[in-house]
């Protein structure tokens, strides 16, 4: 297989992964790796690449080296959250907030992407700290202030102040005015299950006061708020 390999005019990993696993199955672990990663070239998949070299290591027994070297790469996902999932879900050992961290720490000037992964986690304190860095997506925010009212009512209150805040900052897909008016509601609801309905509508006052004279969120709070 390696001799074939050889012959190929050019190095493209659709070919090589063969060789990979040509050594991988003859129980050269290490020189499989070696041959993988030797062979990336500019239009190779490097999460293709990865994955096959998790493999081997798991393969292995070296989930630790696994981690460490290739699981965060390999396990890429659609989304953030499946991402996290994914990751949490192959390396059930180690700790979520460990795996939160290391996601975190590949993807700088992203970390609001990671709120809801960190929602899902129960990393709460977590999740706003990240939406609070980066913009997050409003309607995400929203939601989780309406879902989390009763269960969670100091996260949901965070997460509602945030999503006006990223709203006022002009953030989020296609938002309308009925968008500001449930993230605005879900805030205070969740602050009146937490009972500090009148604190939190005065930082909310403070956040939307903000905006520059004739914003669009102004313009759709202003009468409530009386700004």
């Amino acid at each position: 297989m390696l001799a074939l390999l050889e012959l190929a005019p050019y190095e493209m990993w659709q070919y090589r992964q063969y060789g990979v696993e040509a050594l991988a199955a003859r129980g050269n672990k290490a020189d499989a790796i070696r041959y993988a990663e030797t062979g990336r070239g500019l239009n190779d998949s490097p999460v293709a690449i990865a994955q096959a070299c998790e493999r081997v290591l798991l393969s292995s027994g070296l989930v630790d080296e696994a981690y460490s070297r290739y699981g965060l790469e390999a396990n890429q996902a659609g989304t953030y959250l499946a991402t996290f999932r994914a990751v949490a879900k192959k390396y059930p050992h180690k700790p979520v907030r460990e795996i939160l961290g290391d996601l975190v720490s590949i993807s700088p000037g992203e970390e609001g992407k990671w709120f809801a992964a960190a929602k899902d986690a129960g990393l709460y304190d977590d999740a706003l700290a990240l939406a609070s860095r980066t913009p997050c997506d409003p309607k995400t925010l929203a939601r989780a202030a309406r879902d989390y009212a009763d269960k969670q009512p100091a996260f949901a209150v965070g997460a509602g102040v945030l999503s006006l805040h990223w709203l006022v900052q002009g953030y989020g897909y296609e938002i309308t005015g009925a968008d500001v008016w449930e993230a605005y509601r879900a805030t205070l609801a969740a602050a009146e299950r937490q009972g500090c309905g009148a604190e939190v509508k005065e930082r909310v006052c403070k956040v939307i006061a903000a905006e520059t004279a004739g914003g669009f969120v102004r313009k759709v709070l202003g009468r409530e708020l009386g700004l």
